[in-house]
């Protein structure tokens, strides 16, 4: 890993939509302004995709089931998400983005790295270009947006957190280190809940303890992720701005805390993997044929089932249904099963047809 002397100093900035989907039903429907909104479907079984900074006063967040969120929020208003809108929207500030640089990365519609070492504009201040940047969104949009500004993509995407909502932050190369000691771990970009959990066995809980193991340690027991823990608990990361990033495929996985060797329990560890997956294709408008289940056992065997079909998956019960029967397939289990993943791939939009592919996507939690 290079020490960052050794190379000019990168200006990145992470932008992020404050409450992107709520806030564009705020702005199109003045009614609801002020008031706990959840963009999702409110029946039995339905998921918030994104709530209002009003409901997040409730505790109510993306990812939690609806009826969880009414409870914690009688009066909570759900409308149903208007996908077409939010990637139009999308593409407005995405063309504000090209303005500054052509080093694009989106992360989804509503956030994005850009490298602005070399920008178009010939701006030597990135805390300037990004308060432009966040000026012209609200100007042409009328949303609020956040950023944080760092010498890598770790750090960027901490900071945009740091003045949320309608904020910036910087952390810069002397500061940056100290940043991260003091950070749980558990806030890191990256490290989910599943894996917080298993640092936390092994004595890690902030940056500080992530920086006294040594890479050999976290090879070990976090495999390929050990090198990128080793460098962002020293405040390193050396992944570049990747500009349209073709995929092949999108993943999900989680490895759990106490090994699994129930079919009932390990279907329902499905469930948050299968909307975790079909969120990104749905609010990229991609449509997924095939769909995978990886099974790794607790002595570290794995087994994949997949399943393809003449058509793109319909909706995230579609895909729940076929991951569970492939599932179905493999039991009884071996030995208990200690991770579940489910990939959804032979993408059908346009830009996973033409150039290229790279890895998989892991949107791992």
């Amino acid at each position: 890993m290079n020490d960052m002397s050794s190379s000019p100093v990168r200006k990145i900035i992470h932008v992020d939509m404050d409450a992107f989907y709520a806030s564009v039903e705020q702005r199109d429907n003045p009614e609801l302004r002020g008031k706990p909104l959840a963009v999702g479907g409110s029946a039995a079984r339905g998921v918030v995709a994104a709530a209002s900074y009003e409901a997040r006063v409730f505790g109510v967040h993306s990812a939690m089931p609806s009826v969880t969120a009414k409870r914690k929020c009688p009066d909570l208003i759900f409308v149903p998400p208007r996908f077409d809108v939010y990637r139009a929207v999308s593409q407005q500030i995405r063309e504000i983005f090209a303005e500054y640089t052509p080093l694009i990365e989106p992360l989804s519609l509503d956030e994005a790295y850009l490298d602005v070492t070399q920008n178009l504009k010939g701006m030597e201040i990135a805390t300037e270009i990004a308060l432009e940047i966040r000026t012209r969104i609200k100007q042409i949009t009328g949303l609020n947006a956040s950023a944080g500004i760092s010498y890598n993509k770790f750090l960027a995407k901490m900071a945009s957190d740091l003045n949320k909502p309608n904020g910036q932050a910087v952390i810069t190369p002397k500061n940056g280190p100290a940043f991260v000691e003091t950070l749980p771990v558990k806030k890191f970009h990256g490290v989910g809940p599943a894996t917080a959990e298993r640092m936390r066995k092994y004595g890690i809980e902030t940056g500080h303890d992530l920086k006294s193991k040594s890479l050999a340690f976290l090879q070990e027991h976090f495999g390929k992720s050990g090198p990128y823990f080793y460098g962002i608990a020293r405040g390193i990361d050396e992944r570049q701005v990747k500009a349209d990033r073709i995929r092949k495929s999108v993943g999900a996985e989680d490895t759990f805390v106490e090994d699994i060797d129930d079919l009932a329990l390990a279907t329902a560890e499905l469930r948050p993997l299968v909307e975790k997956v079909w969120r990104y294709c749905e609010t990229g408008g991609i449509g997924a044929k095939t769909v995978t289940v990886k099974i790794k056992y607790s002595d570290f065997t794995q087994a994949t089932r997949s399943r393809t079909g003449p058509f793109p998956v319909a909706d995230a019960g579609e895909v729940l249904g076929t991951a569970s029967a492939l599932l179905a397939t493999v039991y009884p289990f071996k030995r208990p099963v200690r991770l579940l993943g489910v990939t959804l791939s032979s993408l059908t939009n346009e830009e996973a047809d033409n150039g290229q592919p790279q890895p998989q996507l892991d949107l791992g939690i």
